[in-house]
């Protein structure tokens, strides 16, 4: 229990991006809201993460920890009511998705069409839910956590982050643009398309630019997949996962060979770099037993029900997280950073 005098430790989260899975993710931010036991500094996100980060701010500005909750829930309830037919249908375990006939189509057509092509007049329903739901113009002014939402440079391949203060519904949208399903977003005059091509998510800037010492990675593609894929399909969404989630895992694999020096270094001999790098906690909530099964065609399933069953997942494994990890914060590592990415 904490003392009435103390705050709460403080966490910096990293929110990866996965479309419909990202419910996943609510469904860990709702318990850790609701659990009441940690703060957030910094949170870095990506794509679907991007989302999540957006509404977590939005909803701690209007309202704390109960805004937040309500926040993140308007915004997956309102992603499910725009879809503009019926895109996916339950299969009979109730946890995938298959698509409708007229959302499996229109992928179909991507293919083959741009989506200048398939979108002349370039409507996005998230544009509409996010301009209707986040206070930008406040939220730039009154961030109450320190925010990275992370876009991919066309023309460039370069990771360009946007920071609280420059947020807009164009960046949020660059992070989450899919460029088989969306135009480009144009920003400053350049262009941008999903940040999982550069960072999913960036993790860097919660080392460098925060102040809490504990990361928490909320993971949405398995750490390893328990079959290889054979069908064509399955071989093209193989490639599009390892393609989102390259620099992550680099990024990951540096930070474990860095710490494991920083380790094996005599504490006298330690410098500004080592010494936070060893004074740095990493933890880990995922479910790739789940997440593993799923098709990728679920990524665009926004069906409620669908997110009601990510968002129990996310619960129920923030819930064991807390139940088993809670005491390492601002203690220790609950992860072994070089087992899962050396």
């Amino acid at each position: 229990m904490n003392l009435p005098w103390r705050h709460p430790p403080a966490v910096n989260l990293a929110l990866q991006g996965g479309g419909a899975h990202g419910a996943f993710t609510w469904g860990v931010l709702d318990a850790l809201l609701e659990d009441g036991r940690l703060r957030f500094d910094g949170v870095s996100g990506t794509s679907a993460g991007a989302m999540n980060a957006v509404l977590l701010a939005q909803g701690l500005m209007d309202g704390g920890v109960d805004g937040a909750r309500a926040a993140l829930r308007a915004f997956w309830t309102a992603v499910a009511a725009k879809a503009p037919f019926e895109v996916a249908v339950p299969t009979a375990d109730g946890k995938d998705m298959r698509l409708a006939p007229g959302m499996r189509l229109m992928l179909q057509w991507t293919h083959y069409f741009s989506p200048e092509q398939l979108n002349p007049f370039d409507l996005n329903p998230l544009r509409d839910i996010l301009s209707a739901q986040v206070d930008f113009e406040r939220l730039r002014a009154d961030s109450p956590v320190k925010l990275f939402i992370a876009a991919t440079n066309v023309n460039t391949g370069k990771l360009r982050l946007f920071r609280a203060p420059e947020l807009t519904p164009d960046a949020v949208l660059a992070s989450a643009c899919l460029p088989t399903m969306h135009r480009s977003v144009v920003i400053d005059g350049e262009p941008y398309w999903d940040g999982g091509y550069a960072a999913n998510p960036a993790v860097f800037p919660l080392f460098h630019e925060c102040s809490a010492r504990d990361i928490l990675l909320v993971m949405l593609a398995p750490l390893k997949h328990s079959a290889t894929p054979q069908s064509a399909a399955d071989i093209k969404s193989r490639m599009m996962e390892l393609a989102f989630n390259a620099t992550f895992l680099r990024e990951m694999r540096m930070f474990a060979h860095l710490r494991e020096r920083a380790a094996r270094s005599a504490w006298w001999r330690r410098g500004e770099l080592e010494r936070r790098l060893a004074g740095t906690h990493f933890h880990v909530i995922e479910a790739s037993e789940v997440m593993r099964e799923l098709s990728a065609e679920s990524k665009v399933a926004a069906n409620m029900r669908f997110f009601e069953m990510l968002f129990v997942l996310g619960r129920e494994h923030a819930g064991s997280w807390l139940s088993a990890h809670h005491a390492d914060v601002g203690r220790r590592s609950s992860v072994d950073l070089e087992a899962l990415f050396y």
